[in-house]
Parts: structure tokens; sequence; C-alpha cells
């Protein structure tokens, strides 16, 4: 189970690399194995709608179980199918990098965490740093 203080840890994280990184203000949200909201926080001066997109980046990596940017290359292969599969899940999905799954030391998927603002490879980025401080296993696809 992907615990508040967990989620705490990547939230920081992944905000500090951003500032190391100089990027965009973001948003990042993690999200436990259902989908559940843990935590959402955005630096000042994000754009409205960055903290519902990041969200959906990890909506849709927890999921289909896999990450957002593998989600992406599926998209472009079958759009058809990840479109549908957006329908299914009201637009709750947007695949793109970004939402990257959590997973413990037996591989097992804790939740994910979502980041936008910036670039997508720039919000995975910072997205693989949170995960990687909290002691746990990133998987972006």
């Amino acid at each position: 189970m992907l615990t508040l203080e967990q989620a705490n840890i990547i939230t920081t994280a992944a905000l500090a690399e951003a500032r190391k990184l100089n990027l965009k203000p973001i948003s990042v949200v993690v999200l436990d194995h259902r989908a559940a909201t843990i935590s959402i926080q955005s630096e000042d001066g994000v754009s409205i709608m960055r903290s519902d997109i990041a969200k959906a980046k990890a909506n849709g990596a927890v999921q289909l179980g896999m990450g957002s940017r593998a989600l992406m290359n599926r998209a472009e292969q079958q759009a058809y199918f990840v479109d549908s599969i957006n329908g299914l899940a009201d637009g709750k999905i947007v695949p793109v990098p970004g939402g990257v799954l959590i997973r413990d030391a037996s591989g097992a998927i804790l939740g994910a965490v979502g980041i936008s603002g910036d670039t997508s490879d720039n919000d995975e980025a910072a997205a693989l740093a949170g995960i990687a401080a909290s002691g746990l296993t990133a998987d972006a696809g």
C-alpha cells in the first residue's frame, strides 16, 4: 500500500527536481493502486488545468497498468483502441509521458504519479526523480 508519507516524499522530490532542472511550474498528483488521490500539489504560477492533466496521466498509467510513455506508444499504433478506452474512462486518460507507475520491490503496482507543466519528457524526469527518492521503483513504460 502506498502511504501518504511516501506520496509526500515523491511529491517533494519531484518538485525539487523540477526546480533543479528549471522547469516551468508543475502540478504533481499521486494516486494509489485504485486510482484514488493521495496527494495533489501545484507550484505557484502553474496554469489552471495542469493538475487535471497530471491526474489523467497518472490515472491512465494505474488503470491500464502501463506508464504513460508506453500508453503513448500504444496510442500511436492503435489510436482507435486508446480513444475507445479514453471514452470508457470519461476522458480521464492523457496518453503522453509524465504518468509513471510506482512499484514495490516485488513489482506490484502501488500507484502512479502524474506531472504536468513542462514538456512531457521533463514532466516524466521529475516523476522519476520523485519515485527514486522514495526508494520505490518507477515504471514509465
